[in-house]
């Protein structure tokens, strides 16, 4: 797995027009096929955005092993980092890189308000893809360089439906779709258009030591740009009649 260090948002707000709209990666015979991104792209029709992952292998099939407990849990994930601010979804203004994740843990469940497995019980469904909206800066504590950013809440900015953990992390309660090859996401984002944007398969991890960042990005599996330039755009989805 690779180390990733975050560019400047400007690098991909000036590369304007040149930049590609959808991003295309090679598949890698050395990579886990269900991690391996061929494809993103995202659209919007202006008052709903949707980010699009095309995979090698199968959307979700693989998951992180049962541990039993928190520190050291472990988390796959599907990533959008993008170039909208922090602070359209609720979190503090120009605070690091807002993304859009799909993840699995089966050791916690970090969406209290959403019972993703349907048994009644909101808390016992980590194990299930679900979203979050996230918050990434940079930690060369993390092995891959970054981490979900450590808050302090009643200090720091929160939408009102983070789940509270002490970092920049929501649980809106948007349902994630994986069938086949793909993994998709439908968000309530409007005035999305040309907004930058990429696509990483990754792994993140729960630290068992309390002066450590909480959640790192311990691990990446793909980058569909190949340096996190975030060079696809955000499309106006076309109109048929």
């Amino acid at each position: 797995m690779k180390r990733l260090i975050l560019p400047l948002l400007a690098t991909a707000v000036l590369a304007g027009s040149a930049a590609a709209h959808d991003i295309t990666s090679p598949t890698a015979p050395e990579k886990n096929a269900a991690f391996d991104i061929t494809k993103t792209s995202a659209l919007t029709d202006g008052r709903l955005t949707t980010f699009v992952m095309e995979l090698a292998g199968i959307a979700g099939s693989v998951k992180p092993d049962v541990i039993g407990k928190l520190a050291g849990a472990k988390v796959q994930s599907c990533v959008w980092p993008t170039t909208l601010d922090p602070s359209r979804v609720g979190f503090d203004t120009a605070s690091g890189i807002l993304a859009l994740a799909i993840t699995a843990h089966p050791d916690f469940d970090d969406t209290p308000l959403y019972d993703e497995n349907n048994d009644g019980d909101p808390a016992n469904d980590g194990a299930e893809w679900h979203s979050h909206w996230v918050v990434l800066v940079e930690d060369k504590a993390c092995g891959a360089g970054l981490k979900v950013r450590d808050v302090s809440p009643g200090v720091d900015l929160l939408p009102d439906t983070a789940p509270m953990p002490p970092i920049a992390l929501d649980s809106p309660g948007m349902s994630p779709s994986l069938r086949g090859r793909v993994a998709r996401i439908t968000v309530p984002a409007g005035d999305t258009e040309t907004v930058h944007f990429d696509a990483v398969t990754a792994e993140l991890t729960v630290n068992a030591e309390t002066t450590a960042p909480l959640l790192c990005v311990s691990g990446v599996h793909d980058v569909a740009s190949g340096d996190l330039s975030l060079p696809g755009i955000v499309m106006r989805k076309a109109v048929t009649n």
